[in-house]
C-alpha cells in the first residue's frame, strides 16, 4: 500500500512540475521598453477593473484635495507624459502598452503622506506631502513619470502572476507534503509558506 501510495505521489508531483513548467513557458512575456522577460498569467484586462475598483473606493473613502490648480497642474503633467508614452511606441512601430488605459487623476489632501503612485490602467494618486519635496512641475513630473513607468512596464501584473505562481505552487506542497505546510501554519501561527 505505502508504494502505490508513493507512485501516486510521485506522479502528481511529476505532473505538478510539468503542467507548472508549461504555464510558465507560456506566461512569459517581454516587458515593454526594456524587451526584459517577466511572467504574465493574469490578464491585463483584469488587473486593471480590479484597479479600477479600487481607485473608486479610494475616492470616495479618502479625503480629496480641493486645491484645483494643483490637480489641473498634474492632470496636464500627467497629458503630457501620457501623449509622450504613446508617441515614443508610435515611433518606434510598437503597439502603445497604455492603448487600454483609462487616465484618470487625483489629489489626496494628505500633508504626512510623501508618496504618488500609478495603478495598472492608468489611476494616479499624487499625495499633497510630496508636493513639498517635489517643490515644482519639474519635480513632480519626474515622480509621476517613475510612478507611470511601472504602470507602462506592467509591473503589478508581473507581481500578481509571481503572487499566483507561488500560492498554486505552495498549495500543491502542502498536497505532497499530506498538509505538512498548512499543519504547521495553524500550530505556530506563522504563514510558513509566505
Amino acid at each position: 500500500m505505502g508504494n502505490k501510495y508513493n507512485i501516486n505521489r510521485r506522479k502528481f508531483l511529476e505532473l505538478s512540475l510539468g503542467c507548472t513548467c508549461g504555464v510558465l513557458v507560456a506566461g512569459c512575456a517581454n516587458a515593454p521598453i526594456t524587451d526584459r522577460k517577466q511572467l504574465k498569467l493574469i490578464p491585463e484586462v483584469t488587473l486593471n477593473k480590479q484597479a479600477a475598483q479600487i481607485y473608486r473606493n479610494v475616492k470616495a473613502k479618502t479625503k480629496l484635495s480641493n486645491d484645483k490648480k494643483k490637480l489641473d497642474e498634474i492632470k496636464q503633467i500627467g497629458s503630457r507624459i501620457e501623449e509622450s508614452v504613446s508617441a515614443y511606441f508610435a515611433s518606434i512601430n510598437e503597439p502603445d502598452p497604455t492603448a487600454n488605459f483609462r487616465w484618470e487623476y487625483i489629489l489626496i489632501d494628505n500633508d504626512k503622506v510623501k508618496n504618488a503612485w500609478c495603478m495598472p490602467g492608468g489611476k494616479i494618486a499624487v499625495y499633497t506631502g510630496i508636493l513639498d519635496i517635489t517643490k515644482n512641475k519639474h519635480g513632480l513630473a519626474a515622480v509621476m513619470g517613475h510612478e507611470i513607468a511601472h504602470a507602462v512596464a506592467k509591473h503589478s501584473i508581473e507581481r500578481a502572476s509571481r503572487a499566483l505562481v507561488l500560492n498554486v505552487g505552495t498549495a500543491a506542497l502542502d498536497i505532497f507534503t499530506g498538509g505538512a505546510i498548512s499543519n504547521t501554519s495553524r500550530t505556530t501561527g506563522v504563514d510558513v509558506a509566505g
